[in-house]
């Protein structure tokens, strides 16, 4: 699976995503820095098959409808490494199973 890691996500999680065959790409190593959102969505939809962010407002930003690229939102304390971490075994778990359009949130709630 083709992972794109959103310029907020440290790339420092990559080799733990990296695993199963999975394949890790940030937003800069795709070219697609300093797009807005909505066109970053477009942009990633048929080059790669989820979307990992840390951005909670992005559900409520954007009409996530019209997009069929699968997104990951981590709940993490903050976006250092130590505090991804824990949730990256969850990630790699709905991976599995991530339908095209699902927006799916992984750990606390804050």
């Amino acid at each position: 699976m083709k992972i794109l890691l959103d310029e907020c996500v440290p790339r420092t999680i990559k080799p733990a995503l990296s695993v199963e065959g999975h394949i890790c790409t940030t937003v800069p190593e795709a070219g697609l820095a300093s797009k807005t959102n909505g066109e970053l969505l477009g942009l990633a939809e048929g080059r790669f098959d989820v979307f990992i962010t840390f951005d909670k407002g992005l559900p409520y930003q954007l009409n996530l409808a019209k997009y069929k690229i699968p997104i990951v939102v981590i709940r993490a304390k903050s976006n250092r490494f130590a505090d991804i971490l824990p949730h990256v075994p969850a990630c790699l778990a709905l991976l599995r199973s991530i339908g095209p359009g699902q927006v799916v949130h992984v750990g606390e709630g804050l």
